[in-house]
């Protein structure tokens, strides 16, 4: 069953109060949030690579096939790290309007 945008949004919201409860606030500077950014979508593709070749390598052959679900929650926390970098970028930009 499809999730409304509403309940997408609240999984990102989720993942973002977890993620600060981790890390505690983060401001870094926009290369650092986009190498953090890169590795968020990183693991997304891995997870979609091992999804459809799960044994292209040792550990994935072991670990066994990675499912939609497992690549669902890889975009819920690339949405949550942007929204964190935007958050991060609002902070620091204190200039009017």
């Amino acid at each position: 069953m499809p999730r409304s945008t509403g309940n997408v949004l609240a999984e990102i919201l989720a993942e973002r109060q977890r993620q600060d409860a981790k890390w505690g606030g983060q401001d870094h500077d926009p290369s650092t949030w986009l190498m953090v950014l890169a590795e968020e979508v990183g693991e997304a593709n891995q997870a979609v690579l091992e999804m459809l070749f799960p044994t292209y390598d040792k550990r994935a052959a072991e670990r066994g096939p990675r499912t939609l679900a497992e690549y669902r929650q890889e975009l819920i926390q690339v949405a949550a790290v942007a929204v964190a970098a935007i958050e991060s970028l609002d902070r620091q930009d204190q200039s009017p309007g």
